[in-house]
């Protein structure tokens, strides 16, 4: 079994939630910021310390938190983000009774490859692998599940192919299982349009420039993908800071061009993919979020509401809220987490 291993980090930063000391909460890795920083552009949230455990093929950096018998929320990120999209989501859901895991995504952060022979794979259904085999790696047989952009495809993932490990779900712009023959279709000349960062990847001038330009390239994302939304440097370049991991372009670019078709995945994952390329069900109780601001290419509610097939609800959040939901309003995205583990309970 592997082992875990505290990394401390330098950054020891705000120590109460409404006067209530972090120790006495059992938030042990998270340090907390006032959400009136939030609103301003400015989130000094962090986390505290990351774990390291070894599953599947990775060794996976997490943040965790809350107490150790709590039920358990698993909050998964997207590109180009990191883990402190939830920095201000954790504590509040720690608060509330909830043990937190937040990992860092293949290509992010400190989550390594075990091994240098393996594919530097990037497709949809190996992400969800690796979100598997961590819950194995805890001993967490289900979780509570929230996510945007790439973590909430691998959420729906998990959702709809181990609905078992699946107590409820929360995911930003509703249902994002997508197949490389879906994605042959042409799009309307504005939805293309918003994809163009997928199209530079697919050359060696888009692979080179990313790898050379990944830190203003991702900040653009963040500026385009979220207009309203005001981060200041210091937010940006707490979550930058991963992406500088070994393998974050080759995962990066692997996964868009896997997308069109133009690579393929590894083979042992063929058969999950024939399963997620039929589109199937959600049947977990679920809640569909979305921001009334997100840039980022995303499908209209209306348009998936029928692939939730249990208890079901979708929330449009208002304020100038861009794709990054849980990091620009967080208490809107825990107050979904809570709400929906009562749809699983009731």
């Amino acid at each position: 079994m592997s082992d875990e291993i505290n990394m401390r980090r330098r950054r020891l930063l705000g120590t109460t939630v409404a006067g209530i000391s972090l120790t006495e909460l059992g938030l042990g890795g998270f340090a907390h910021a006032e959400s009136s920083a939030v609103a301003s552009g400015s989130s000094t949230a962090s986390f505290e310390n990351l774990r390291q455990i070894n599953a599947g093929t990775l060794n996976v950096g997490f943040a965790q938190a809350g107490p150790q018998n709590g039920p358990v929320v698993i909050l998964l990120h997207g590109w180009p983000y990191d883990i402190h999209s939830y920095a201000e989501v954790a504590p509040l859901l720690v608060a509330a009774g909830y043990r937190v895991i937040v990992p860092y995504l293949r290509g992010y952060g400190s989550t390594r490859f075990l091994s240098t022979d393996t594919p530097r794979n990037g497709q949809q259904a190996v992400i969800a692998v690796d979100v598997i085999n961590l819950m194995d790696a805890l001993k967490v047989d289900q979780a509570i599940f929230g996510g945007f952009d790439w973590g909430a495809r691998t959420a729906n993932i998990i959702a709809a192919l181990w609905p078992e490990r699946c107590k409820a779900l929360v995911s930003v712009s509703g249902y994002l299982i997508g197949s490389q023959d879906a994605n042959k279709a042409p799009l309307p000349p504005k939805a293309e349009l918003a994809w163009w960062y997928q199209f530079y990847f697919a050359t060696d001038r888009g692979h080179a420039g990313y790898d050379a330009n990944r830190h203003d390239f991702n900040k653009l994302i963040w500026h385009t993908a979220s207009p309203k939304w005001n981060f200041d440097d210091a937010t940006y370049e707490r979550s930058a800071a991963s992406f500088n991991n070994p393998d974050h372009v080759a995962i990066v670019i692997h996964n868009y061009r896997w997308r069109l078709g133009l690579v393929t995945g590894e083979a042992k994952y063929d058969e999950l993919e024939k399963r997620l390329a039929l589109a199937p069900p959600i049947t977990v109780p679920t809640i569909t979020v979305e921001g009334d601001a997100n840039g980022a290419p995303h499908p209209e509610p209306s348009a998936y509401a029928k692939k939730f097939t249990g208890k079901y609800a979708h929330r449009n959040i208002s304020g100038g809220i861009g794709h990054n939901l849980p990091q620009e309003a967080p208490k809107a995205f825990a107050d979904a987490i809570i709400d929906v583990a009562r749809f699983q309970s009731s």
